[in-house]
């Protein structure tokens, strides 16, 4: 076995999704229409939902009229749901810079074209982007998650590799932010001497989760007339992401997106992607399979 673990909830999302097609599979004379189950792979390198569409998946099911998504997160406490109207999960994007220099020894940094010192300023000059060009009533996140270069102290290495994310609320933002990374990055290499132009790119890009007012509200609804009022809360804008927003996109279908709560009231909360992350067994389980069941009965059930 191998000791690694994902760490993000997609085993629980499994399992309650099981759980409410099993229950409408043995109850067919609660309900009426077409359900689709959906299980997604895929979604962390956001491949999954795009992977579905080009392998022709709606030729092969039905076309839906809504679509309903929902994860376990580390709100509300377990037992609850979450929900809100409008932009909810943010859109993300993530980047590969390579910059080439020359390389040289130490002893000699006249002679080197140095990526590191280059690359150092590319990190300081992103940091102007939400401070210095975003609108200050936008949302934005930059950030450097890795920076490598080199393996010894006394060697300039000839090239170097930052990985960056972002995030926005809107796409045009997204938009506005990609294109101040790259003009920072062409114009430091070009500063610094760079025997080549930095290689920029783009991979793992999310759509923006904005979740269809009516059938939120419709939901949300019967969320709180079948699980209870005091069991439903309205949650703030998350910055995580995910990509089974490709999907009603793509057939031009209303979307909602929820979340339920993962941690009791007695344990420690980690995040999702935190090696302990570990949301209780149950209530988790039966709220996530009851919140599903409820969902697809607004709209099938008699």
């Amino acid at each position: 076995m191998v000791p690694v673990m994902h760490a993000c909830g997609h085993d629980v999302h499994i399992v309650a999704g099981l759980g409410a097609a099993w229950a409408l599979a043995t109850h067919l004379d609660e309900w009426q229409g077409t359900y689709i189950a959906l299980f997604q792979p895929g979604e962390e390198i956001a491949a999954g939902a795009k992977a579905m569409i080009a392998d022709d998946l709606f030729a092969k099911i039905p076309h839906p009229e809504v679509a309903l998504g929902q994860h376990v997160l580390t709100e509300p406490v377990a037992g609850k749901v979450g929900t809100l109207s409008g932009p909810f999960l943010s859109s993300a994007a993530s980047l590969k810079i390579t910059i080439y220099g020359q390389g040289a020894h130490g002893s000699m940094p006249h002679l080197s074209v140095d990526p590191i010192v280059i690359g150092s300023s590319i990190v300081m000059k992103l940091q102007t982007i939400v401070s210095r060009e975003v609108n200050p009533f936008q949302f934005a996140v930059v950030s450097v998650g890795s920076f490598q270069a080199g393996l010894k102290a006394n060697i300039i290495p000839d090239s170097a590799s930052l990985l960056v994310n972002i995030r926005t609320y809107d796409e045009r933002v997204e938009q506005q932010v990609l294109e101040s990374i790259k003009r920072i990055v062409y114009a430091e290499c070009e500063a610094g001497g760079c025997t080549r132009k930095p290689d920029v790119e783009v991979f793992d890009r999310y759509p923006l989760t904005d979740n269809d007012a009516k059938i939120t509200a419709e939901v949300t609804e019967a969320f709180e007339t079948y699980l209870g009022k005091e069991r439903v809360v309205v949650y703030q804008l998350m910055t995580a992401s995910e990509d089974f927003s490709y999907l009603p996109r793509a057939l031009n279908i209303p979307y909602f997106y929820w979340g339920f709560g993962g941690f009791t009231e007695d344990q420690e909360i980690y995040a999702n992607h935190n090696p302990k992350f570990a949301p209780a067994i149950q209530p988790t389980l039966r709220t996530g399979t009851e919140a599903a069941i409820v969902a697809i009965l607004r709209y099938l059930g008699k």
